[in-house]
């Protein structure tokens, strides 16, 4: 089917004439307005008018020796790197003189400190994700290799944890990511989101583009950094990857789909950076689905009948499950030309000429999408 969306196209004819202004103080902000008003909503034009949007430093840390960054607060992506670190540190310590590769993927084992890290770093996530402009959150530490030390005997007692109370529920979403690069080695890791399944529902008359529900993912829990509060930003689940060794670019990482999102990213680059799987076989490779506040784990069905029972036996409340939950993953990484001359260096940014190499893509057989050059 050709589905057609004149208003939206006029939509994108005037950010072709305008710019950003039209959307955030001109006709297109007032149509946004008008709507929300008439539904009894409390947005204003100075609203749209004060926004801007930002450059940031990323979150950080490094994993095998490999640099890998992530969106920072209010984004949940940070909580990738808290789980790679705890698996990085820990797995030595619980399982001494095995790790994650020798263990394996048809190891029941291997899974069971996958999912437990996972929890573990959430429960730190759900704690202090929030708005940085509000609430202070403690990056340095909670990134760090030290503090990951801690946490191990967390997930050292061979049977599944309880994660405890939490203070925010991430579902799915309507979420897309994608990845693209060029001739000079730039490379872009993206995410898009209107939070809900169509966001808001509500599209704005004659513009032809539908409303996010982003503030759905505030809390009234007065306690938590995440309540809401007046130009306060929501913890929010859209996470953007990025991996680099020696201070070259290796690799975009980008796999949506709600609270999937930090979780799923940190299994890609354990099956890449510890299995030794290329960009598409990661996304191939079964993947789990945990969900922090029933505690409760999805394995992909084959995944499932192989290990399901030992998993269940390990105390894990487990069930088979495919499609969705497992959310979409795009990636692109860089592969320098070793029988080649260097060209430009990537990291160059003086260099005008092509990089000497080639990109490799991968792309989620789970849903729509795919890897393609030109």
């Amino acid at each position: 089917q050709i589905f057609r969306n004149p208003d939206l196209a006029k939509t994108f004819r005037l950010l072709q004439q305008f710019g950003r202004d039209v959307f955030y103080k001109g006709e297109i902000a007032r149509a946004i307005v008008a709507k929300s008003t008439a539904l009894g909503g409390t947005m204003t034009l100075d609203d749209l008018a004060n926004y801007s949007g930002e450059w940031v430093t990323p979150a950080h840390t490094t994993y095998h020796g490999y640099d890998v960054f992530e969106l920072p607060p209010p984004a949940q992506a940070w909580g990738a790197l808290e789980m790679l670190n705890i698996l990085e540190v820990c797995v030595p310590q619980i399982i001494p003189g095995s790790t994650l590769a020798s263990l394996g993927p048809t190891n029941a084992k291997y899974w069971h400190l996958l999912v437990e890290a996972k929890k573990v770093a959430y429960i730190d996530l759900y704690g202090y994700n929030a708005d940085p402009d509000f609430v202070p959150v403690p990056l340095d530490r909670l990134l760090s290799k030290d503090y990951a030390a801690t946490l191990c005997s967390k997930m050292a007692s061979g049977h599944a944890s309880t994660p405890g109370p939490v203070g925010t529920n991430a579902d799915v979403g309507d979420t897309i990511v994608g990845s693209t690069a060029d001739r000079w080695g730039n490379m872009v890791s993206w995410v898009n989101s209107n939070y809900a399944t169509f966001g808001s529902g509500i599209t704005v008359p004659g513009y032809g583009f539908i409303l996010h529900n982003r503030g759905g993912q505030f809390t009234l829990d007065p306690k938590s950094p995440n309540v809401i509060a007046p130009q306060k930003r929501p913890y929010n689940t859209l996470s953007a990857g990025f991996v680099m060794n020696n201070g070259n670019p290796v690799m975009t990482l980008g796999l949506m789909g709600g609270d999937m999102q930090a979780q799923g990213h940190a299994q890609m680059l354990v099956n890449i950076l510890d299995l030794g799987a290329n960009v598409q076989a990661s996304t191939d490779m079964a993947r789990f689905y945990h969900n922090e506040v029933p505690n409760t784990l999805t394995l992909e069905s084959q995944l499932y009948n192989l290990i399901g029972p030992m998993m269940k036996g390990l105390g894990h409340t487990v069930q088979s499950g495919n499609g969705g939950p497992m959310g979409g993953y795009q990636a692109l990484m860089y592969t320098p030309d070793p029988t080649g001359s260097p060209g430009c260096a990537p990291a160059d940014l003086a260099c005008v000429a092509p990089i000497n190499g080639f990109y490799r893509a991968g792309s989620d057989h789970r849903k729509d999408g795919k890897a393609a050059g030109w």
